[in-house]
Parts: C-alpha cells; structure tokens; sequence
C-alpha cells in the first residue's frame, strides 16, 4: 500500500522605457482593467480550452500587466479577444508553436535598477548582459523581462522550447516563437506555464500569470475516465486584500500574529489565524477573514474528473472535498501529470484517498462525486504544518459545490472511445538500479546574523559543498551527469520551514520518506521536503529516483525548491546532461546500487 505524502540591465534603459510607457498606458484614474478579476462570491469559471487542430496548436499571446489602485499590480496572458490564460490541449506527438509578445510595462521601485535578491555586485555581467539584443542569450532579470517554462514536459532545454537560463524577452521585442513538439510518450495529465525570470518569478507568477496545459489521452490510461466531464481548478495565491482586517468571530482566538520576515503570517500551530496569502480559484478569489467561497454548481450526485493546479508562490494546501463536515472519496487517477499506473500495474489505476497533498507547482487529477440536492458541500484546503520559520497556511473553504438538477454541462468531457496507450519503451524506473547515490540539501541563513529581522539567505546545496546561492551568471553547472543515467538523490532539509523539490525536463519516483519506503505507482515532478524541528536526531529527507534516460533533456536546466521566493533567493542550482558516449546507447545500468550511508 502506498500513499501520498503531504506528509506529501537592462536596467536604467528599460526602467525609463517602462516608467514612460506605464505612464501612459495606465494614467492616473484609469479605471479600465486589463487583467479584470471576478468579485469574490462568483461562480468558478472555466478556462478557454484552445487545442490543436491536425496535430498543430498555434496561438499568439500577450502578457501583460497594471498597477492596481493599490499599489499592487496584475499580471497576465491574454489572448487577441483579451481571454486570459487559456488552457492548450495537445496531444502526444502535437506541434505547439506560441508566439509571445511581451507588453510588460509597471516595474516596482528599484527591481529594474537591480535584481532585488543578490546584494553582490554583478555590474559588469549585466553591461554585457544587456548590450545583447538576442532573447536567446541576454539573460537579462527584471520585473518586466519574461519567458516561459512549460512546467513537467520533457522536452529538450533549449531557446525556443524551454530554455529558462538564458532565454528573456522584453518589451518591444517582436514576438518571440516557441516551437516544440510534444513527445510521443509524454504521460497524458495536467502541466502548465509560468514566467522563469529569477529573481522576479514569485512576483510574477503570485500577481496570475499562469495557466494550464493538458496532454490529452488520460482515457487511454485509465478508462475509468471515458466519458467523463471534466473540470481544470487552477488555484492561485495573492497578497492579502484585506490585511488589517481582525480575524473572523467563527474563528477560535488564536495566539498573537506572528509576522516572518518576508513580512507575512509566520505559521502559528493552530489551524486558524491570518494567513500569509489569499488564494483565488479560476482567479475567483477567496479572501481573509470570513473566506466567501467561490460557487461550482454539479447535477446531483454527478461524477467528475477534476484536475488541480497548485499555481501558487508560496502556498501548500492540502485539498478535500466534505459534505456536511464529512470528507467525502476522492479518487486519485495521476499526479503532476502522470497517471498512477504508469508503472504498467492496472490494478493501480485509482487510489481512494479523503485528501491530497499539494506543494506549489504539482498538480493532482482525481474524480469526485456531486453532493445530493441540498447537501451542503465544500471544496476545501486544510492547515498545513509549514514548520516553525514557515507561513501560516490555515484552515479554509475555497468553493461551494452546489447541487442542481439544470447546472450547466462542464465544457470539456473526455472521449468515450479509446485505445490503450502503448506499453512503455524503457523499464519502470522503481526497477532500474541507480548508477550512483548524490546527497543535497535545503538550508538557510540571516543575511545578518545579529539581527532576526533581516533578509534571509536560501540555499540547496551538493553535500560536502560550501552553500552559496544560485548565481545566474554562473557557466559551470552544480551537477553533470550522462544521459542514459539513472541516479538517487537524497535530499535533505536542514531548515526549520517546509521546502518544496522541483527539476525541470523530467520527472522522479520517491522512494522513501525520512528513511520510511514509499511505493508509489507513478512519477513526480515536485516534491515536499520534511522541515527540521531542531530535535530530530537526523534531518529529515526524500530519497528520489532520477531519470535522465530521455535523450530529449540534454543540455543544462534548473532544479529549486518550488517556493518562489526561495527560488529567487538562490535555492536553485544547474545540471547539465550529456549525451552518451554511444549514440545507440541503451542504457544498461549495473545491478549495483551504492549503499545508501
């Protein structure tokens, strides 16, 4: 028996430009929204769907973004009919060309001037930086320079595919293409797309600029699923719209608000108290104190596929649906887009569980069955225990699911007819011996170390290694390995906060918690790691299975931890693949695994 573990510069040039162009783009007392949001309360919309049409899908988009009243401001893609962030449907072996226009035109006080995480000075590499007019190679970091990673797909790190280390648009540069072409063995499930500007990406993504992608073909792993509707949740955080409203009276007293350094809620232990983010579901938001849930109306007692993304910054939540405070069966068919039984095993098609876990950046897909007429039922998130130096994330409903004999249909349902996908190429990867052991680890340290309220410093680094943080103008990568390989990395985390394992180009298989086994049927691509309480007499770790036999990822990507802000903070290191000695190579690998000390 397995189980989910929740428990799972461009610099002064662009910054005059964009300052003119914010000017008059967004005057003052403009009242038009080019990023509009629903009022809290609202019915969940669902995403435009776009899909390919005779194995091509072409689409022109645009991010853009605007200053909100507030101070605060708004980010997203739209499409020419001004649609925002429409879900792309392809299938395996599909065409995807996106050509994107960025019109990003409101940087913050200062992020242009200097990347706002790394105080050393990098002055010369950015002069060099920004006298390339090639998107391909600038490399440039600002609040108004963006990209995109196509978050879980295998395809090869490249400019013009996904590509995150060098490749940065910017405003008024023509579109910039992106063709790449889905592999044929692409697990079909749910992946997405988000700016991969480092430094600049929490505020990107936090302020909505994602979106949703699907690999069609899930019937043809699991029939379960024909024919039936499907929904895409996309649950996003933001900063708080009411933060100095008292908590709600339906709340238990909690004990002082605790704020962290970053200036949010510090997790408090309880459950309850201000969070350190609002969420939104479909960008409905849902926020603090009294959470007015968005609504979802379903025919009674009606069985649904409902596929999750966590596009949060900063947010773990823990997802369940309860009907009059019962939580009801949820029906997990894959996770971060790969279907359970991916291992070949039928019998692990479903697992039946009452909650998922879900670090920012991993997607779940589940079937859940409508409450009766008049039963009262909620799509919710529970606490999660973020550790002492994490945020607080509470208790708190996010939808109401409401019962109706006229709700409307969903507007995607799957195909009832199917063929079974073909039998995998290449072994299980739970029973290919790694060709060797590596250990990293998450840790963190005061920028200084006399005063608590300073900057923290983030880091995720090679064991017997001295941290230091990313450096984006670093060429040597952290770790070099051979395609064809199959590795275990052991992950430790010596910090007293929840951290989040995210690598781009593939994915992994947990093989043990904390030194407990895991036997999960299926492959992931982001990962919580455990936080160190500070009485363990071992840090708390995941074992993980790597899979570089994929000829698609040579070339050097990023792994990080999934919280944005510890991403831009430097908690992200290189690797770089390297193709085979032999062209032909099979990957045979020694039945020889390094014990693991």
């Amino acid at each position: 028996m397995w189980c989910i573990k929740f428990v799972l510069p461009v610099f002064c040039a662009l910054a005059a430009a964009a300052h003119t162009a914010s000017a008059a783009a967004s005057p003052p007392g403009s009242t038009r929204q080019i990023c509009p949001r629903p009022a809290p309360g609202s019915p969940v919309p669902e995403p435009r769907d776009l899909r390919s049409s005779n194995g091509v899908l072409k689409l022109d988009l645009t991010i853009r973004d605007q200053r909100q009243s507030d101070g605060s401001i708004r980010y997203c893609y739209l499409l020419g009919d001004a649609t925002q962030s429409p879900t792309l449907r392809l299938h395996p072996g599909d065409l995807l060309v996106l050509d994107l226009k960025n019109e990003l035109m409101n940087p913050l006080p200062g992020d242009v001037a200097r990347h706002h995480v790394h105080e050393r000075d990098h002055s010369h590499e950015h002069a060099k930086m920004s006298q390339s007019s090639d998107p391909c190679t600038s490399a440039i970091m600002s609040l108004i320079s963006t990209n995109l990673h196509f978050h879980g797909l295998s395809v090869p790190p490249e400019c013009h595919q996904d590509d995150v280390l060098k490749t940065s648009i910017q405003p008024g540069d023509p579109p910039f293409e992106y063709r790449f072409r889905i592999p044929a063995d692409e697990p079909p499930g749910m992946y997405w797309y988000h700016p991969h500007i480092h430094g600049f990406s929490k505020a990107q993504v936090m302020a909505g600029a994602s979106g949703a992608l699907i690999i069609e073909g899930l019937e043809r792993a699991n029939p379960q699923v024909a024919g039936l509707p499907e929904r895409v949740l996309i649950i996003r955080d933001q900063d708080l719209l009411n933060p100095d409203a008292p908590p709600s009276k339906s709340e238990p007293v909690v004990p002082k608000m605790m704020i962290d350094r970053d200036g949010d809620s510090a997790n408090n232990g309880t459950g309850f108290g201000r969070p350190a983010k609002d969420l939104s579901v479909n960008f409905v938001p849902v926020p603090y104190p009294d959470y007015p849930t968005a609504t979802l109306d379903m025919k009674p007692n009606e069985r649904q596929l409902w596929r999750v993304l966590n596009a949060s910054a900063i947010t773990y939540l823990d997802l369940a649906v309860i009907f009059k405070r019962t939580p009801q069966r949820l029906d997990l068919v894959a996770m971060d887009g790969v279907p359970l039984n991916h291992n070949g095993n039928p019998a692990n098609a479903v697992e039946s569980v009452d909650h998922i876990g879900l670090p920012p950046g991993a997607r779940v897909e589940f079937l859940v069955t409508g409450p009766p007429i008049g039963t009262p039922a909620l799509f919710v998130t529970r606490t999660v225990d973020t550790g002492s130096g994490g945020e607080n994330d509470p208790n708190r409903a996010l939808v109401s699911i409401i019962a109706k004999d006229d709700a409307a249909d969903t507007q995607s349902t799957l195909p009832t007819a199917h063929e079974p996908l073909p039998s995998p190429t290449l072994p299980w990867l739970g029973d290919v011996p790694p060709v060797r052991v590596r250990r990293l680890y998450f840790s963190e340290k005061l920028q200084d170390p006399n005063n608590p309220n300073s900057a923290t410093e983030f880091y995720l680094t090679i064991d017997g290694q001295t941290p230091v943080a990313f450096d984006p103008a670093s060429t040597e990568p952290n770790v070099v390995v051979e395609q064809g390989d199959v590795e275990d990395w052991v992950i430790e985390n010596r910090s007293t906060e929840l951290h989040a394992f995210h690598i781009h180009q593939l994915h992994f298989l947990l093989m043990d918690w904390s030194g407990v086994p895991v036997a999960e049927p299926f492959l992931r691509d982001t990962v919580n790691v455990p936080y160190y309480n500070g009485r363990m007499l071992q840090y708390p770790s995941v074992r993980l299975r790597m899979d570089f036999r994929d000829p698609n990822m040579i070339g050097t990507f990023v792994y990080h931890c999934h919280l944005l802000e510890h991403e831009d903070g430097g908690m992200m290191g290189t690797i770089r693949v390297d193709p085979a000695p032999d062209s032909h190579h099979a990957a045979p690998v020694p039945p020889f695994a390094p014990p693991l000390t």
